[in-house]
C-alpha cells in the first residue's frame, strides 16, 4: 500500500497533510505525484472527484521555494469558484512550508490582486481572461514560472479558451514543466500537447464505465406544469442530506429557488449572474453544510469539491449527455453512494434516450413510466420503491 510517507515528500508537506487528515493517496495521486516530482510533462485523465487538485498541489508545494517572492507555479482553471478552491487547498497543503498561494479572476479589484502579487506569491491560480489582462498590462512577471498547470482542460476548451491557453503557454518562452489535467481526451487536447509539451507521460484512470456503479439513476415522468410539485414531493420523500438541483437557466434557477423557499428552509441558489462576493459566500455556506438545497445552473456542475452531496436532482434535462454526466458526478464522489433523480417531460424523451445510451443504463422510473409510444426504451424498469 502506497503512503504519502513513501513519496519522498518534504517533512513539512507531510506535516500539513497529516493536519488535513490526508491518510492515504488516491489512485490519481499515486500515479502522478512521483512523475511531477521528477519534472516530467504530464497528461492526466481522471474523472471529477478523484483527487486531482491535491495530486497537483502536493508536488507543486513540495518543489517551490518559499523564500523566493516570485510566481514559480502557474495554474490555469476555467472558473472563479475553482480558482478559489484550488488556491485554498494549495495554501493548506503548503502551510507548514510557508508556501503562499493566491487566485486572480475577473469580478474582483485588479489593483488589490496586483498588490497581493507584489507581496510575494509562489503558486498563482488564475482564470484565463484575468491572467491575460495582467499579461497585457505588464502587471505580472512569469519569467520564474517552472510549472504550468492546465486543470479541467476539456472544460476550458469547451468554453472556447483554446486561443487564450495557447497565448498563455507561448508567453512562457523559457524551459518549464507542463501538466495537463482533464476528464476527457479531446482532439484539441492532443493537438495542444503535441505543440507545447515535451514527450508528456500520459496517465488515464478513465474506465469504460461512464457513470460509476455507486450512482443510482432514477427518472420521474411528469407533465411540464407538474415539475414544481413533483420536485417538492421528491425532496420531502427522499430527504437528501444535501443536494444540488440543476436548472437550465438563471431565470429557471431563480423561479425554482423561490418555489422551494416557500415550502422549506436552508434553500439558496447559485448562478453566474450573482456578484462574486455573493457566489463565494454561497459556495462556502454550501460546502460547510449551512445550505441543504442548492438550486444551481451548470456553474456548479464541474470542478467544485462538495463532498457531502447525497442526491442530485435535474429539473430540466439537457440535450447533451456529457452535461448529464457532469451534473450527476456531483454525487457519488470518492466511490460513495449517490442518487440522481431527473424530471422528464414528453419533449425531453429524445434527450433521455441519448443519455441512457451514453451511460449504458436502463431507466429506473419512480412511479409510472412514459406511455409506451413515447418510451425511450422498451425494456424500462418501473421503480415503485422510492427509498433513498
Amino acid at each position: 500500500m502506497t503512503l504519502f510517507e513513501n513519496m519522498n515528500l518534504d517533512p513539512l508537506i507531510l506535516k500539513s497533510l497529516e493536519r488535513m487528515q490526508y491518510k492515504q493517496p488516491s489512485a490519481i495521486q499515486v500515479q502522478t505525484i512521483p512523475l511531477i516530482l521528477q519534472g516530467k510533462d504530464l497528461i492526466a485523465l481522471s474523472k471529477t472527484g478523484s483527487g486531482k487538485t491535491a495530486a497537483c498541489a502536493i508536488p507543486i508545494c513540495n518543489k517551490v521555494n518559499p523564500d523566493s517572492p516570485h510566481v514559480q507555479a502557474l495554474i490555469i482553471v476555467p472558473t472563479r469558484e475553482l480558482a478559489m478552491q484550488y488556491a485554498t487547498e494549495t495554501q493548506k497543503i503548503g502551510y507548514e512550508k510557508k508556501v503562499k498561494a493566491f487566485a486572480i479572476f475577473g469580478g474582483e479589484d485588479a489593483t488589490m490582486q496586483q498588490t497581493k502579487l507584489k507581496s510575494g506569491v509562489q503558486v498563482l491560480v488564475a482564470t484565463p481572461g484575468r491572467l491575460i489582462d495582467f499579461i497585457y498590462s505588464r502587471q505580472i512577471d512569469l519569467t520564474q514560472v517552472d510549472i504550468l498547470v492546465l486543470d479541467e482542460a476539456d472544460e476550458m476548451l469547451g468554453m472556447g479558451f483554446y486561443d487564450d491557453l495557447a497565448f498563455i503557454i507561448n508567453c512562457l518562452v523559457h524551459e518549464h514543466q507542463t501538466l495537463l489535467f482533464s476528464a476527457t481526451m479531446q482532439e484539441e487536447i492532443r493537438s495542444m500537447a503535441k505543440k507545447h509539451m515535451k514527450a508528456p507521460q500520459e496517465i488515464s484512470l478513465l474506465s469504460d464505465e461512464v457513470s460509476p456503479e455507486s450512482i443510482e439513476h432514477r427518472f420521474l415522468y411528469c407533465r411540464y406544469d407538474q415539475r414544481d410539485q413533483a420536485l417538492l414531493s421528491l425532496l420531502e420523500e427522499l430527504k437528501p442530506k444535501q443536494t444540488i438541483i440543476f436548472c437550465h437557466s438563471r431565470i429557471q434557477c431563480e423561479k425554482v429557488c423561490r418555489t422551494l423557499q416557500r415550502k422549506m428552509a436552508d434553500v439558496d441558489l447559485l448562478h453566474a449572474g450573482l456578484g462574486q462576493d455573493v457566489r463565494s459566500i454561497i459556495t462556502n455556506k454550501f460546502r460547510h453544510g449551512k445550505i441543504r438545497y442548492l438550486v444551481a445552473t451548470d456553474i456548479a456542475a464541474r470542478g467544485l469539491d462538495f463532498s457531502n452531496i447525497t442526491h442530485v436532482f435535474i429539473y430540466q434535462l439537457s440535450d447533451s449527455p456529457d452535461v448529464y454526466v457532469h451534473r450527476s458526478g456531483r454525487t457519488g464522489r470518492q466511490e460513495r453512494a449517490g442518487v440522481v433523480v431527473t424530471l422528464v417531460t414528453e419533449k425531453e424523451l429524445k434527450a433521455l434516450s441519448r443519455v441512457l445510451h451514453h451511460i449504458r443504463r436502463k431507466p429506473i422510473w419512480i412511479g409510472n413510466p412514459p406511455p409506451e409510444r413515447n418510451h425511450p426504451r422498451k425494456r424500462a424498469v418501473a421503480h415503485k420503491n422510492n427509498k433513498s
